[in-house]
C-alpha cells in the first residue's frame, strides 16, 4: 500500500488480511486514531483520565457498549477487524496479539478512539 491511499481503502485491505504493518503516514491529512477497549465498569475512570489529560489522550469518539462500528470518525469502520494488529491485555499482562478481535469482543465492552 502506498502513501496517500484513502483511509476507507486502507481499512478494506486490512480487513481482508492483506496488510499487517503499521499504518502511520499512509493517509496524510487524516487523523489516525489509537484505540482502547474496556469493560463498562472501567470506562468512566478512563474517560475522566482522558478529560483531565486532553493533550496525550484526545478523545475523537466513544462507541456505545458492544458497538463495533464507528459513527463519526470513520463511518462503517469495524473496530474488531480494521486494525493490522491488536494487543489484548488482561490484569496488566499481554494475553495475545491477534489479527482480529471478533472472539474477544462482547456487549460489555466500550471503545475509545483517541487522536
Amino acid at each position: 500500500m502506498k502513501k496517500g491511499t484513502p483511509p476507507k481503502k486502507i481499512r478494506q485491505v486490512i480487513r481482508r488480511g492483506r496488510w499487517a504493518k503499521p499504518t502511520s503516514g499512509l493517509a496524510p491529512g487524516y487523523a489516525q486514531a489509537n484505540m482502547v477497549i474496556l469493560e463498562q465498569r472501567l470506562a468512566f475512570d478512563f474517560l475522566l483520565f482522558c478529560q483531565r489529560n486532553p493533550k496525550p489522550c484526545p478523545i475523537l469518539e466513544v462507541l456505545e457498549p458492544g458497538e463495533p462500528e464507528t459513527k463519526r470518525t470513520a463511518p462503517g469502520a469495524d473496530i474488531r477487524t480494521d486494525l493490522p494488529l491488536y494487543r489484548v491485555w488482561g490484569k496488566g499482562k499481554l494475553i495475545e496479539e491477534a489479527k482480529y478481535i471478533t472472539t474477544f469482543f462482547n456487549a460489555d465492552l466500550l471503545t475509545f478512539l483517541l487522536g
